[in-house]
């Protein structure tokens, strides 16, 4: 990994990796805060305009991850483009991950994917007839279970921090 330092011209030091790796992993606040940690998606339409979607993706093993149903128009553009981002806000930063949507299909890497999402109030679980998550609610857009879950392969990030010091930095892998 390489860090560069964005904010140096403006006196910011760079940001530190552990800080934005504990800052992704930390609880996620509760659902009515003022920060829930919605998470943004940015995947490229056929035509190479974005589509930008709000998602229930999840830092889990050192990259992200989120679901959808193959029939949606994420799931069509990752398939066809794996490139992607995904946005969020957390406590004191904003973060951007770029990479490359990797569908899993792994039956522990989707187990423990799963559970991940339970834990955090989504009861999510391997489905039993194939290579996916299912639960008993979804966002009406995902289109019925089961849902292919896929790990955004990271290639750089750009992290804010907002609190003192503050910090702006891309990471790249």
């Amino acid at each position: 990994m390489e860090g560069k330092n964005l904010g140096q011209a403006d006196g910011l030091p760079p940001v530190d990796w552990a800080i934005v790796t504990e800052k992704l992993a930390g609880p996620a606040p509760a659902a009515d805060a003022i920060n829930s940690r919605t998470t943004w998606l940015t995947t490229i339409n056929q035509d190479g305009r974005p589509h930008l979607t709000a998602v229930g993706a999840l830092w889990l093993d050192g990259a992200y991850w989120f679901q959808t149903g193959a029939s949606t128009r994420k799931g069509r553009n990752v398939a066809r483009d794996p490139r992607c981002s995904i946005a969020v806000s957390v406590d004191g930063a904003d973060i951007v991950v770029e990479g490359e949507a990797v569908r899993v299909t792994e039956p522990d890497a989707l187990a423990r994917a799963a559970q991940a999402w339970a834990d955090q109030g989504w009861p999510a679980e391997p489905d039993a007839s194939g290579p996916g998550i299912t639960a008993p609610f979804n966002a009406p857009t995902q289109g019925p279970p089961p849902w292919n879950v896929y790990r955004i392969g990271t290639r750089s990030v750009v992290a804010g921090l907002s609190a003192a010091p503050g910090g702006l930095t891309r990471f790249q892998f």
